[in-house]
């Protein structure tokens, strides 16, 4: 009889649990709260989150501009003396500045300044820009007044006077002076900046030659004929040398017309263009690497949008699986004695090539940094890619003989990471080299001759950056994650340890994530760390990683003003039952449990890198805000993205790009359902952007009956067409060897069209109409497809926006609102206008 009511006691009970989720109620959307998100109204809540130092040369020291609710100051910091002071008083600033420009100013609403440091740092100049105007004062006029302020003048003759013109006005500039801890500013002129450049221009490190590029081939004018194209570029004396000839339209000698559409570069085809390359330190040697394109597939866009006419815009494009291959080549041309040396490289083989460069010093303000090669002593040190990026190789070369040697060689069955450039150290006797041959991103120390002598890190973390190297003590600075076992694993830190692989230590350890910036002498540096569901703060710390100082605490007090709540970390398993995931959800402010939210997700799909912050950010309009409207979204990893995991991790999604995170994104929303009562796990939506937009898609047609509803946006849909890095690194395409030696490449991947059949929740697909990246034929093609299939789905073309959809980003952020809250909430918005884009715009007109 106890067994009887035992068992309808709990029948009860799971009868009232299923009737009270019968009665939860679904969320009305709040469009209201998620207007109040927009990043323009943010801009006006939330302003520095991190400290930015601007080391300077003189010891330990830096400056930072760091703005509140109560406006911007500036700091100056000595780390060795632990001494940090407002750089001026913003009071004393604001009225010295009125009183010079006779424009009012206030001590919270300061300009932002740009300062430069002069007189062995004890001052700074900046400029400031009046209301007042004053005549402008043209070249000519100028270089006439100083030629008529030079001459004698006879009275007795009789001067003819050209009748004057309105002159021309502008606002007046003050170039100013600060003393530090002085009581006044000097103003030193009126000049305005004066850049001394050209975007054609590519100087030399001692400013005695200028390369550029014209009619594709290599011109070189010297110092003084340069000054002469900084005063007028279409100077008719200006005398410049042809160095090659030739240079051919894909196959030039630098030259770049960017996003220009056909018409434009016709206009432009015989100005002068810059020419990329890389200097040696003694400005004798530039290397340049030629690129052989003329054999690679146009691509087209059209801009519907451009005044006039349509306009056609045609550029290169290597798509996936395609037989031909950019062929790269480095030459280096000598300066003195212009002689031209190649490279001994074959440039059959289809690879990609980089040279390495130097790193300035963060205290270096020069305003001319050419790009230098990494060694001080001339050689050329670069690395090639094979094109199924399963070979890098480190190499070294001879600028004078072109002779080439192999020091290290990075082998592969899946693609091989490059993770920055190689370090020279030890008066370049030593290299520091990334590499993650062992499972995880490590380490390791060689010599120039290309013999490895240690594996300086070893375990189960990934290593993520050289931040310095310090000779004195043998010791290198690094940035890491997933040292720590007992954090997320993204979290990155600052490490340091011997050269020798002993003495690993944390220097700013914490459940946190951190950025860090490391002083020149690396004695110091700048730890900024939070979590998403922190404050973020800023702290100094030493090479030991003791604290100095702190620094500054972010001021969310308008924003926390507004009811905002932070995010929630979370951690479930991925749909192996093993690997861990690690995500986070956002919630709407005005959260009631007794509702039942429908669950949207939003994803990138790496392999690259992964959504999920992991500090505090202010760009909500993909996580917060959208959970505003009504709705819990997600944003999680997936097994075969982000690479600052395992190397297993990373590539899991090798040869099945489409699909591998697929499952882990349903496995984890039922498990977050199963343990939060307040998810709907019968309404979820996905939404993503570029790889985002083409995983969204992708699993709406491969799991049909779990994902409802998609916004795909800008999405590589077919990745035949999309371009061959992405897709053949992270994918893979197979290198075959024929009968007769030559070699064929093979690329097979799974297209989101061959699933439109599948289709049966609510689909908008969106794309840009000049999209040069991520082509609308790719949309389109999937478009085409599900009206074969006939499904009905939502288009909407973006007009004159490529990739990012730039000016019309707000304007897609409401499109995606109004779309999940007719699919998730069962409320569609009729409005004709956007009211929440219109009720901020003044409509005076």
């Amino acid at each position: 009889m106890k067994k009887i009511t035992l068992i309808l006691a709990f029948s009860f009970i799971a009868s009232i649990s299923t009737a009270q989720e019968k009665e939860m109620a679904t969320p009305t959307p709040n469009y209201r709260q998620a207007a109040k998100y927009s990043p323009k109204n943010l801009g006006k809540l939330v302003h520095s989150t991190t400290v930015r130092p601007n080391w300077l040369e003189n010891g330990n020291r830096f400056w930072y501009q760091y703005k509140t609710t109560e406006g911007s100051s500036y700091y100056i910091v000595d780390a060795d003396t632990r001494t940090k002071a407002k750089l001026f008083d913003n009071a004393k600033m604001a009225k010295w500045l009125s009183e010079i420009t006779k424009d009012p100013y206030e001590a919270k609403h300061l300009p932002r300044f740009d300062f430069e440091f002069v007189d062995n740092e004890t001052a700074i100049r900046f400029r400031v820009t009046a209301n007042e105007e004053v005549p402008v004062i043209e070249k000519e006029e100028k270089k006439n007044t100083e030629k008529e302020n030079t001459k004698e003048t006879d009275s007795s003759k009789t001067t003819k006077t050209t009748p004057k013109k309105k002159p021309k006005m502008e606002k007046k500039v003050y170039y100013l002076e600060y003393k530090l801890g002085g009581n006044g500013l000097k103003i030193i002129n009126n000049e305005k900046e004066d850049k001394k450049s050209k975007p054609w221009a590519n100087v030399s490190p001692d400013s005695t030659i200028v390369l550029f590029s014209k009619n594709y081939n290599l011109y070189w004018m010297d110092k003084e004929n340069f000054k002469k194209a900084l005063e007028d570029e279409k100077d008719t004396t200006i005398v410049e040398h042809q160095w090659t000839k030739d240079g051919e339209e894909h196959f030039s000698y630098g030259g770049d017309f960017g996003n220009l559409d056909n018409i434009e570069k016709e206009k432009k085809k015989n100005d002068r263009k810059p020419v990329w390359g890389v200097w040696s330190h003694d400005s004798k040697k530039f290397v340049f690497q030629r690129t052989d394109s003329r054999h690679i597939k146009d691509l087209w866009v059209i801009n519907t949008t451009a005044s006039g006419r349509p306009t056609l815009e045609t550029y290169k494009y290597h798509m996936a699986g395609e037989q031909e291959f950019y062929k790269s080549s480095l030459i280096v041309f000598d300066i003195p004695s212009k002689e031209i040396t190649n490279i001994k490289l074959d440039t059959t083989v289809q690879q990609s090539i980089a040279v390495y460069r130097h790193q300035y010093k963060k205290s270096d303000k020069s305003k001319h940094k050419p790009s230098l090669l990494l060694s001080k002593k001339g050689a050329i040190y670069f690395h090639t890619i094979s094109r199924d990026r399963k070979r890098l190789d480190i190499h070294v070369a001879d600028a004078q003989t072109g002779e080439v040697k192999t020091l290290i060689n990075e082998h592969s069955n899946v693609y091989i990471e490059n993770n920055g450039p190689i370090t020279l150290f030890n008066n370049e006797s030593e290299i520091l080299h990334w590499s993650e041959r062992d499972g995880w991103g490590h380490l390791y120390l060689y010599d120039t001759k290309g013999n490895l002598k240690k594996q300086v890190t070893t375990g189960e973390f990934h290593v993520e950056e050289i931040k310095g190297i310090d000779e004195k003590t043998q010791s290198v600075y690094f940035s890491a994650n997933g040292v720590d076992k007992k954090i997320d694993p993204y979290y990155e830190h600052l490490y340091r340890i011997n050269l020798n692989g002993t003495g690993l230590k944390s220097l700013n350890p914490g459940d946190y994530n951190t950025n860090t910036d490391l002083s020149d002498s690396n004695s110091y540096f700048v730890s900024n760390f939070s979590r998403v569901n922190t404050t973020p703060k800023s702290e100094l710390r030493n090479s030991n990683g003791s604290v100095v100082m702190q620094l500054e605490e972010a001021d969310l007090s308008q924003l926390m003003a507004t009811g905002y709540r932070f995010p929630e970390p979370f951690k479930m398993k991925a749909d192996d039952g093993i690997t861990d995931i690690y995500g986070v959800m956002y919630k709407p402010f005005d959260f009631d449990e007794t509702k039942k939210y429908p669950l949207v997700q939003y994803v990138y799909p790496g392999p690259q890198t992964e959504a999920v912050n992991k500090s505090f950010s202010v760009g909500m309009d993909k996580t917060d805000r959208l959970a505003q409207v009504g709705f819990i979204v997600v944003t999680l990893g997936n097994r075969g993205g982000h690479p600052a995991r395992s190397k297993w991790y990373h590539t899991y999604g090798y040869g099945n790009l489409r699909d591998y995170g697929l499952s882990d994104k349903k496995y984890v929303a039922e498990q977050l359902a199963d343990k939060h009562h307040f998810i709907d796990i019968e309404k979820v939506g996905i939404f993503g952007h570029s790889g985002g937009g083409f995983m969204s898609t992708a699993a709406m047609l491969v799991y049909p009956d779990f994902f409802k509803a998609a916004v795909s946006s800008a999405g590589n849909h077919d990745n035949t067409i999309y371009n061959s890095w992405w897709s053949e690194t992270h994918h893979g395409i197979k290198e075959e060897t024929e009968a007769d030696g030559s070699i064929k490449y093979k690329y097979a991947i799974d297209k989101n069209q061959s699933l439109a059949k599948n289709l049966k929740g609510h689909l908008m697909l969106v794309t840009g109409d000049i999209d040069n990246n991520v082509h609308p034929g790719g949309t389109i093609r999937m478009a085409n497809e599900l009206i074969k299939s006939n499904k009905r789905f939502d288009f909407m073309l973006m007009p004159g926006q490529r990739h990012g959809f730039g000016s019309m980003n707000e304007y897609f952020f409401w499109l995606t609102a109004d779309y999940f809250s007719k699919h998730l909430l069962g409320v569609e918005n009729t409005e004709i206008d956007v009211i929440e884009m219109n009720r901020d715009i003044p409509q005076n007109r």
